[in-house]
């Protein structure tokens, strides 16, 4: 198989993983897995995927952004798609400029993030909202820039937005972030 096709995915929902290097492997891509920024770097030691999936959140409350992030310094041609269960304009951003080619929000499937490989440049036709974005949007993306700006941790975050930790907690509860 030519390594033009290698696909990475670091995703650490064991399951979401395997169905997800199913699907790549049954439209021709030879895949590796990873569950953490140090099995991904351990996999770029011999390996040179010219596309990657990763997730924004992994386990332990570490954030795929230092993936993102290590990925676009071993190659920075890869393409890289960010898949997130919890997307927020910060985290978009973020993925972008540490060099991911795009940002998807969960549920995405195959389609969507081999669509997304292909959409490298960006789209001016892309049609602008006419709706404002609410007041419960905007404050879940205040909490989530938060977190990530604390490494997800909970009192922290809390403390920086002027919260009662169990309020926090409740309000990521109702979320259920992944």
């Amino acid at each position: 198989m030519s390594d033009e096709r290698l696909l990475l995915i670091v995703e650490d929902d064991a399951a979401f993983s395997k169905t997800l290097q199913r699907s790549f492997e049954r439209r021709g891509y030879k895949v590796l897995a990873a569950t953490s920024l140090g099995e991904t770097e351990t996999l770029l030691q011999s390996h040179s995927p010219q596309f990657a999936v990763v997730d924004l959140k992994l386990e332990g409350g570490a954030s795929g952004l230092s993936c993102v992030q290590a990925l676009h310094a071993h190659d920075p041609e890869m393409l890289i798609v960010v898949l997130t269960g919890f997307a927020s304009i910060a985290t978009a951003v973020e993925a972008i400029k540490l060099g991911a080619c795009h940002y998807l929000a969960k549920p995405s499937n195959t389609d969507d993030i081999e669509a997304a490989f292909g959409r490298v440049a960006g789209d001016v036709e892309t049609p602008l909202s006419q709706q404002t974005t609410s007041i419960k949007t905007l404050e879940w993306e205040r909490i989530h820039q938060t977190l990530a700006e604390t490494g997800f941790n909970i009192s922290e975050a809390a403390r920086r937005l002027g919260m009662h930790r169990r309020t926090l907690a409740r309000k990521l509860e109702k979320r259920q972030i992944r």
